[in-house]
């Protein structure tokens, strides 16, 4: 049997000036997440950035019409030259065809080592930007602007970068620091409300792995969050980096304790995989896979129902599903072994020990039929829980 992994940090980064600041050290590179409004347009944002003659912007036609002509003019004083390159929108496009326009667009324009990419968008845009930027002349700088409330707490902090492969998410990836994250929260006024509670789920994500007191600050400034209040948007986002960036900062390339991060991933990778990828959204499927890992966890003697019930109902409070899609159990496990903490073809999984610490276990495959068994309904599970 693996052994478990059980962590329980209570630091946080560095903070700067304002709150505006949250500090990434990791021994790939360290950097700054800017955390504030206003900030995507601001020339001083980009102050400071190693030298280049280049940028090329990676982003998709959603989000370029909304962001892309503030961005190139903020950019304009560090560069010669900045071009930029568009995706299709959506999660399945997080692919080797996407991969390769990127990689085209720098070859045709004779990107050399020095040029920065620069990710605006969502996870997807920040995902397959930092695997190109990861692997294009053996790794080149780049940059993430998450526009997204999902990309801004946790896709473009940590350095993880890949794109999707048929059977499995995130399977092609590399490790790979940015040279800075800049979260400017008015991005997300632009957010359809489906994004929006996808990306709560993976701030919600953090109360139960490493800060109890912050779930229930969550659940006190729901309504708050799914008003879009600056305030409450501003305090979320930058208590779920300081969480990462400590989580990260320990162990850069998942050796552990990263591990962590991954509540209600196994699950959930499971359901997009399953369901093929952008039936459900990342956070959704991230929402029910927490639900089923916390249901487990409670089947392992580990945390009570009551818990277990109070996380569940902050998630369909989120307009999360907390009901999983049907697929037979053999095809669950054999889409979960896949799953990058998996080893020797045991499924080991983030469970909640304690309210507020999360550890990495095996569980036996009856034990997880069982919770799969009870708690799926159907394939139209997120119209069911109200995420629709």
């Amino acid at each position: 049997m693996a052994p478990s992994i059980t962590t329980d940090i209570t630091g946080s980064a560095p903070a700067g000036t304002d709150g505006q600041l949250v500090h990434v050290a990791t021994p790939g590179g360290a950097y700054d997440i800017h955390i504030g409004s206003g900030l995507l347009g601001r020339p001083q944002t980009w102050a400071g950035l190693p030298a280049a003659a280049d940028a090329v912007i990676v982003s998709n036609p959603v989000v370029w019409p909304l962001f892309g002509e503030a961005l190139v003019t903020a950019l304009g004083p560090n560069y010669r030259h900045i071009t930029s390159v568009l995706l299709p929108d959506g999660e399945a496009h997080k692919d080797s065809t996407s991969l390769q326009r990127i990689y085209d667009h720098l070859l045709q324009h004779g990107c050399d080592r020095r040029t920065h990419l620069v990710a605006l968008g969502g996870g997807v845009v920040g995902d397959i930007t930092g695997f190109a930027a990861a692997t294009y002349m053996r790794g080149v700088p780049f940059v993430q602007v998450p526009t997204t409330l999902l990309a801004q707490v946790d896709s473009s902090v940590g350095g993880k970068t890949a794109i999707n492969h048929p059977l499995g998410k995130n399977m092609i990836g590399a490790f790979h620091q940015p040279l800075r994250v800049v979260c400017d929260l008015d991005t997300l006024t632009t957010l359809p409300q489906r994004e929006l509670a996808a990306g709560l789920a993976e701030v919600i994500k953090y109360g139960p792995i490493q800060d109890d007191g912050f779930l229930g600050w969550i659940e006190d400034h729901l309504a708050a969050l799914l008003d879009r209040q600056p305030a409450a948007l501003r305090h979320a986002v930058r208590r779920s980096c300081e969480i990462k960036a400590a989580v990260v900062g320990a162990d850069e390339r998942e050796s552990g304790l990263r591990a962590i991060l991954n509540f209600g991933h196994t699950f959930g990778h499971a359901i997009e995989a399953g369901l093929g990828f952008g039936t459900w959204l990342h956070g959704e499927a991230v929402g029910c896979g927490m639900v089923l890992a916390a249901r487990l966890s409670a089947e392992l003697g580990l945390v009570p129902g009551a818990y277990v019930e109070r996380l569940c109902a902050l998630i369909g409070r989120a307009g999360l599903p907390v009901v999983a899609p049907a697929m037979p159990p053999e095809r669950w496990l054999q889409l979960m072994r896949l799953d990058k903490k998996a080893e020797a073809g045991e499924i080991r999984f983030v469970v909640i020990e304690r309210p507020g610490c999360a550890a990495v276990r095996p569980a036996p495959d009856a034990l997880v039929r069982a919770v799969l068994e009870q708690h799926c309904v159907g394939p139209d599970a997120r119209a069911v829980a109200g995420a629709a």
